[in-house]
């Protein structure tokens, strides 16, 4: 059976400026992954190279089987890959219902899809504040907006770029059981994030770059069993 996402040998980078250094990923349907590393390690190229976003220079990325890695960012996200961005950028001119509907789609065929109404139940605050511009709301509101609109497309997969970051304890805990339902609902997920801990506990396997390669690879026993990785190539 095709994996749902598989990179072989990706290299790329900024102009002259190379990055990447020949990235193998494998994620499979259902599953969650994660990228982990320091800061300027390869892991926002990464990302930006499965969405679009940045030409590989080498490698290629296949995507249910299809390579998209000579395609438009539009048209990879067409493909059923969306992300919930560093940064949420959200559209604070629009209110939290138009955010939503205005990325609806039916694009992976799920028997119970992402609604209007299912992401006012995962999110009640949003609904309350459906009328208000997204100027208006909070960072944490404003995160759960980032995540309702990524799941108002029905992705096939779903990338959460730094979705805690700088949120308050409550509200991060908040989103971490947003996860958790999301994995339960059989989304698959690749999460980058700086709470190691919470992603041993929740994703199914790891890739840990360092300078633009893999450095390694395995599922989160073995990351538990080996805490000189983290020692090594997470610690600040």
């Amino acid at each position: 059976m095709t994996s749902l996402l598989q990179v072989k040998g990706l290299a790329g980078g900024y102009g002259s400026s190379q990055v990447l250094f020949g990235i193998d990923l494998q994620v499979e349907q259902g599953e969650v992954v994660t990228l982990l590393g320091r800061n300027g390690m390869g892991k926002t190229t990464t990302l930006r190279s499965l969405l679009g976003l940045n030409r590989p220079t080498a490698g290629e990325i296949l995507f249910r089987g299809q390579p998209i890695h000579a395609l438009s960012a539009d048209a990879v996200a067409r493909r059923g890959i969306a992300i919930v961005p560093e940064g949420r950028q959200i559209f604070k001119n629009l209110s939290v219902e138009e955010n939503l509907v205005a990325f609806a789609a039916r694009r992976n065929g799920h028997a119970s899809p992402w609604t209007l109404e299912r992401v006012y139940q995962q999110f009640p605050r949003l609904q309350e504040r459906r009328h208000n511009g997204g100027g208006q709301l909070s960072g944490g509101e404003q995160q759960m907006l980032a995540i309702g609109r990524a799941l108002m497309t029905n992705p096939h997969l779903l990338i959460l770029d730094e979705a805690t970051e700088g949120l308050a304890p409550l509200i991060r805990e908040e989103i971490w059981s947003c996860l958790k339902d999301l994995r339960a609902y059989g989304l698959t997920i690749i999460v980058v994030d700086k709470y190691i801990k919470r992603l041993i506990g929740f994703a199914d396997r790891h890739t840990i770059l360092e300078k633009g390669r893999v450095v390694w690879q395995g599922d989160s026993a073995g990351l538990v069993a080996q805490p000189e990785l983290l020692e090594r190539y997470l610690s600040v």
